[in-house]
């Protein structure tokens, strides 16, 4: 029997007590939130913290899952070779605890930014579709699919 393959993954919207959100530049990504892969052994919580940190070198505390998302495409990773298998990721509301924003091998920039700037930064279609899900987050989880690839679109979408 062959089990699928899929790559589970967390997103943090961090905010601080202004109401700022964090942003992170990435080589692949370009500007978005803090996140990444969830590790064999890991519960999305505990890898999505540790992502933040990595990414950032702030802790946060988590606290409410804000969407929940599948990006059921079918393309190449960064280096044109390797299969991309689908994706299932969780967004979070995060706050901020402590620590001083540092760089990483995985960001080439991180800052605090009001929430009204942060849409300037994104260009990635499929990010921004995301973060107006969390800007707009009044209490219901926002479940979709979509197709980053070769333009994003939204296959469906409902919330729960």
């Amino acid at each position: 029997m062959n089990f699928p393959t899929h790559i589970v993954a967390a997103g943090g919207y961090v905010f601080d007590k202004f109401g700022n959100m964090l942003l992170v530049k990435t080589k692949n990504r370009g500007w978005d939130c803090p996140g990444g892969q969830i590790e064999n052994g890991e519960n999305i919580e505990e890898g999505l913290k540790r992502e933040i940190v990595e990414e950032s070198g702030i802790t946060v505390s988590v606290k409410c899952l804000v969407g929940i998302y599948s990006n059921v495409g079918q393309h190449t990773f960064y280096d044109g070779i390797t299969h991309v298998p689908t994706k299932v990721m969780f967004d979070f509301i995060c706050e901020y605890i402590e620590g001083e924003l540092t760089t990483s091998d995985e960001t080439e920039n991180v800052l605090w930014i009001s929430k009204n700037e942060v849409l300037k930064h994104i260009t990635s279609p499929a990010i921004i579709y995301r973060m107006k899900n969390v800007m707009n987050f009044q209490g219901k989880i926002c479940y979709s699919s979509y197709i980053t690839k070769p333009e994003f679109k939204v296959l469906y979408s409902r919330y729960v």
